[in-house]
């Protein structure tokens, strides 16, 4: 177990922390429509927005981050760390991971500002075809200074 992530049961985009920064995966091709963004945009409809106002102005670009505010306290971070979308058999997952690292160390030092806690699902190991291993290590390295709590939805066979 890891000294910087806390693990917790619960929905990411209800975070009990607050301040709090909701992490997540974006790609490169502008593409949003599944997987976790599919939650946030239940909840909020600027996160969807400005990811998509921005590719379609300057494009989708590994590494780069936009934090939006969604209500008081509480902001999303769109973390372009995915090339492309999608992977089959034999192809290179489409994480990035040295981007993850860039994207992560930006989010860190803007939680620290805020004094905010990192929050999310399991970013970079669902539709990314991530390594949760190595993401791990990643947000272990970059937000040592900063609390994270990662949310795995609960089980619907548990009781």
């Amino acid at each position: 177990m890891t000294e910087v992530i806390r693990y917790a049961i619960g929905d990411a985009t209800a975070p009990s922390e607050r301040p709090a920064i909701i992490a997540h995966i974006c790609n490169t091709v502008g593409g949003w429509g599944a997987g976790f963004v599919v939650a946030l945009s239940r909840r909020w409809s600027e996160p969807e927005r400005t990811y998509r106002e921005r590719h379609r102005a300057v494009g989708s670009v590994l590494g780069t981050v936009q934090v939006v505010e969604v209500e008081p306290g509480l902001w999303v971070a769109n973390m372009v760390a995915q090339h492309g979308i999608g992977h089959g058999w034999g192809r290179r997952p489409p994480i990035r991971y040295d981007a993850l690292r860039q994207c992560l160390e930006q989010v860190a030092g803007t939680a620290r500002d805020l004094g905010a806690t990192i929050v999310g699902p399991r970013f970079g190991a669902g539709l990314a075809g991530g390594d949760w291993a190595q993401v791990e290590a990643i947000i272990e390295e970059t937000c040592a200074e900063v609390p994270v709590t990662i949310y795995d939805l609960p089980d619907p066979l548990t009781p």
